[in-house]
């Protein structure tokens, strides 16, 4: 899929009539904390995740045990941005019993995953002023909150920004859109040279 800046640049308003809460399929864009390069670096068209990059990546494929009508589909980490497809079916809501706020041992070189709550942890993170209880903005909201934690904890940096504090949404409304952001997403690697968010294209 070639560049898009109406789908992939836009200003992050949501639309003020839409209930993110309701069913759809959503197209998200996060960005690293000043575009960054914190996830990894791409090597000959293959994106390779370092320990931060599989931090944001066992947090991303967690949400759909902490959300139980959250599917996932296409996603891509990049150095300094991340990319996934979002389907949310009936109401969104934290599973019963289940942490919201994963956590994963980060001894060594063995990232782990984000399906075991760490000591301490609150069950959901809380959410800022604005954000709508069971809405997408709640579970971007906690994706972001524990990849954070979990990241800081790696490099021993508690408090630091790890993502700017907003994000991009695109809502899927066709299959013909699903299937083209599906290729852009596959594709980003390949296209990194070429990419907005590579630090080396900024002007």
């Amino acid at each position: 899929m070639p560049y898009n800046s109406a789908i992939h640049h836009r200003r992050s308003i949501r639309l003020r009539a839409f209930d993110y809460r309701s069913n759809g399929t959503y197209f998200i864009t996060i960005c690293a904390f000043q575009r960054e390069s914190l996830f990894g670096e791409v090597v000959d068209g293959d994106m390779r995740l370092n320990r931060l990059g599989m931090a944001v990546d066992a947090c991303w494929q967690s949400i759909a045990n902490h959300f139980p009508n959250v599917q996932l589909d296409e996603f891509v980490i990049m150095p300094n941005h991340f990319h996934g497809i979002m389907n949310i079916v009936g109401h969104v809501g934290a599973k019963q019993g289940s942490s919201a706020s994963p956590g994963f041992g980060i001894e060594g070189n063995n990232v782990g995953n984000c399906n075991k709550g760490e000591a301490g942890e609150a069950i959901a993170s809380p959410l800022r002023d604005g954000t709508v209880s069971g809405s997408l903005g709640a579970v971007i909201q906690n994706f972001k909150s524990i990849s954070t934690r979990k990241i800081n904890k790696i490099r021993n940096n508690p408090g630091c920004p790890v993502w700017q504090r907003n994000y991009y949404e695109h809502i899927i409304r066709s299959e013909s859109d699903l299937t083209n952001i599906r290729q852009y997403i596959a594709n980003n690697p390949l296209k990194w040279d070429m990419d907005d968010n590579n630090l080396v294209n900024v002007p």
